[in-house]
């Protein structure tokens, strides 16, 4: 009698468990929306092409065809961001629709703005242009921020820390997918058991590739 309800104990544990993970499935297919959307200027309502859309706060994103087009798959209640340049950035918050299809024209006005004026004259001759560039005071503080703008460490670091362009998200999980569908049904090979990749990382070794530059 004991055995007996300790089994129908762990067959409601069992069922539960499924219907549970069944329900939070759902939920989940539920938030799911797929957005076919496409972007236009505000003026003349044409295709702006090669605008990044990124979800805000997460890392995935894509960018529009030369039509303007772009579908992204996120969830209902995620803020899409909108960013070209030359034109004004623009945010949209997915709605809580019912479904999970939504289309939409996104507008984006043109980023314009006017210098000051500014008046060329050209040099009498190149001797005096070569004099001029030669004895150019330049003030010491622009100089200093000119130098450390393009300095080599800071464009490396400018590079390593700016957020990934829709395009870079995009050939990443491509790359990912191109492998999964590779090793489809089999284990991926481990490189920590290749003596191809043995050898190479002792060669590497005996070159110094890992010793620390100064």
């Amino acid at each position: 009698m004991q055995r007996l309800r300790l089994i129908s104990s762990c067959t409601l544990f069992l069922i539960l468990a499924a219907c549970c993970r069944q329900a939070r499935a759902q939920v989940i297919f539920d938030r799911l929306v797929q957005i076919n959307g496409v972007v236009m200027t505000s003026d003349s309502l044409y295709g702006v092409p090669d605008v990044t859309v990124t979800v805000k706060n997460h890392n995935k994103g894509t960018y529009t065809s030369p039509l303007g087009v772009f579908a992204l798959v996120c969830f209902k209640g995620d803020t899409l961001q909108f960013r070209s340049l030359g034109f004004t950035p623009t945010d949209y918050v997915i709605p809580e629709v019912a479904g999970n299809t939504i289309s939409m024209v996104q507008l984006m006005s043109q980023d314009t703005f006017f210098l000051n004026e500014t008046i060329i004259h050209a040099l009498p001759s190149r001797e005096k242009f070569n004099y001029a560039f030669e004895n150019l005071d330049v003030e010491d503080d622009l100089y200093e921020i000119a130098r450390k703008n393009t300095n080599l460490a800071m464009l490396r670091m400018m590079a390593m820390t700016r957020a990934p362009m829709g395009s870079e998200n995009q050939a990443y999980v491509q790359r990912q997918m191109a492998v999964q569908a590779a090793y489809y049904g089999q284990r991926q090979p481990m490189n920590i058991l290749s003596p191809i990749k043995w050898g190479q990382f002792i060669e590497a070794w005996k070159r110094g590739d890992f010793r620390s530059k100064k």
